[in-house]
């Protein structure tokens, strides 16, 4: 399964963005199932609702729940970042946990911000 992280999110909702045609085929093509977590939710309804956007579509894809168990791996992942002097964004470590603990991969434009949570256990789809 592949996350799909609120940047790639934008750029495909984006009607007018070449890139979000280059993310969305490379998806497709993988073949593999896709999802979105319960925080990308929030972040790109907050941003849909904001600008007056249709939320429609985003509303059909399939959401990962935030659970204890990854309460618990982002709290980890945090504290971790941060004593390799790299801290982190507290939902960038929600979704990486999310992820990591349904054994998927994320796929994100923001390797800066989640490429430190590799050697933690975090896959990227790239």
């Amino acid at each position: 399964m592949i996350v799909i992280d609120t940047d790639v999110l934008i750029e495909i909702f984006d009607k007018k963005s070449e890139k979000g045609e280059e993310v969305l085929k490379k998806v497709v093509e993988s073949g593999e199932g896709i999802g979105i977590t319960a925080v990308n939710l929030h972040e790109i309804l907050y941003g849909l609702q904001k600008y007056a956007k249709p939320v429609k579509e985003v509303l059909q894809l399939p959401v990962l729940s935030y659970t204890k168990e990854d309460a618990s791996l982002a709290a980890e992942l945090e504290l971790e970042a941060e004593d390799r002097g790299a801290p982190i964004r507290r939902t960038d470590a929600m979704i990486a946990a999310i992820a990591i603990n349904n054994g998927a991969r994320l796929y994100t434009l923001d390797l800066k911000h989640f490429k430190p949570l590799e050697p933690m256990g975090l896959k990227l789809f790239k």
